[in-house]
């Protein structure tokens, strides 16, 4: 039951993701942006749930099999696109950048403190 429920806590959110891009016209994917309402929501609650954390992690396995087919098609639409290559690197490293510090960020703010100093480079510990 509790797949089920966290199944329904994503397909929400995907809604009302939907919702959002048709009422205010934003051009990105309804996916996304109800991935950033979850992302929003959860924060303000300041815990995840642990149903969508059951469900998600199966997802996360299978995440290259999720964004294959988009990456399947810029094969097929690419020479239109041939003359923006400026833009596109752009957006790549700027997107990519973004991507890792927001990660960092968020890893920061919500993984545990290790209160245990990391070994330097060439320690030996002998015991």
């Amino acid at each position: 039951m509790s797949v089920l429920r966290g199944f329904l806590w994503l397909l929400a959110f995907l809604l009302l993701g939907q919702t959002f891009v048709r009422l205010f016209h934003i051009p990105m994917p309804s996916g996304v942006i109800g991935m950033l309402l979850l992302t929003l929501w959860f924060g303000y609650r300041g815990d995840m749930n642990p149903d969508v954390v059951r469900i998600s992690q199966p997802l996360i396995a299978m995440l290259a099999l999720l964004i294959m087919p988009g990456v399947v098609e810029i094969f097929f639409v690419a020479d239109q696109f041939a003359d923006q290559w400026a833009a596109i690197l752009t957006a790549l490293i700027a997107g990519t950048l973004l991507s890792v510090l927001s990660s960092l960020l968020l890893m920061r703010r919500y993984l545990p403190a290790n209160d245990e100093p990391a070994p330097s480079i060439g320690s030996v510990d002998h015991e």
